[in-house]
């Protein structure tokens, strides 16, 4: 079962052909130094003039687009990357998508476990906020501060249980103390989707992350235009700003640490200036 990618059934796109267009529509001819002709149906690059700037036939990318061409070379996909003016976050999601791993058997996955010693570690972190997430931002654990923070209106225990295990992306779309726990909740839904569309790209066949998508998008029109957008970006740090229940504004820095093994799991900390008003509320917090 592919991941849905909101097209209309007539045409045979692929994911893949979906951010070439995506990436297409963003860019100008202008910014890409094509010069425009005649009347345009629309603002981006049209596919032959992509096809000429990266130095390919517009049959070629067609069937690109289409699927039908499984061996696209690196240098290929390096000019269609300079072409499009991609980041190094859209760069490595085009090779993902360009060249996938070999297709299996698409079937129900196993509840995520834990890893016991990275568990360990956000109970040591103390006061740090932290939060041990899955690969599609299932909460398989988190320490008081990070549950405190977060989620204190949920049972601490629920990530341990896999079935009422808490979905990060769900709290976020779907739950309104999470909506209100966010003052910039527009710029964090967008940094969350377009971060699960970078890991999608990388578990494509999961059915996990066709059922979570799937259920986002009938429930969540604003999830399914952020993910109909096909923007990427893996996030690693940064500032977020929240309006907690309990001790009101904090402005904390974040940071997620990927866990070596590649499967996914990563742990994301939250910490605040020293001296700040916000390391005092997170003091506060803890001591609740």
């Amino acid at each position: 079962m592919p991941v849905p990618n909101l097209v209309d059934a007539d045409r045979p796109v692929t994911e893949l052909g979906e951010f070439l267009r995506s990436r297409r529509d963003r860019i100008t001819p202008d910014q890409a130094g094509v010069t425009s002709y005649g009347r345009r149906r629309v603002s981006g690059l049209r596919r032959e003039e992509l096809a000429q700037l990266a130095g390919v036939s517009v049959t070629y990318l067609t069937r690109l687009e289409q699927g039908q061409s499984q061996n696209a070379s690196d240098a290929i996909i390096d000019a269609l990357a300079g072409a499009l003016q991609l980041d190094a976050d859209e760069r490595a999601h085009l090779y993902a998508l360009a060249h996938p791993a070999p297709p299996v058997r698409t079937r129900a996955s196993q509840p995520e476990i834990a890893k016991p010693g990275a568990e360990q570690l956000l109970h040591a972190m103390g006061e740090v906020p932290a939060v041990l997430l899955g690969r599609f931002n299932d909460i398989l654990a988190w320490n008081r501060s990070g549950h405190l923070l977060l989620a204190g209106h949920l049972d601490f225990d629920a990530p341990s249980r896999p079935q009422e295990r808490p979905n990060q992306l769900k709290l976020l779309f779907r739950d309104e103390h999470t909506r209100d726990l966010y003052a910039d909740w527009d710029e964090e839904a967008a940094r969350a989707v377009a971060s699960l569309r970078y890991v999608a790209a990388q578990f494509a066949d999961d059915l996990r992350l066709a059922e979570l998508v799937g259920e986002l998008s009938m429930n969540s029109p604003e999830f399914a235009r952020l993910w109909a957008g096909h923007d990427v970006r893996l996030c690693t740090s940064g500032v977020k700003r929240f309006r907690h229940p309990q001790v009101g504004e904090l402005s904390l820095g974040f940071e997620v640490l990927h866990l070596p093994e590649g499967n996914g799991q990563r742990i994301l900390t939250h910490t605040a200036e020293p001296g700040s008003s916000s390391a005092a509320a997170l003091r506060l917090l803890a001591s609740s």
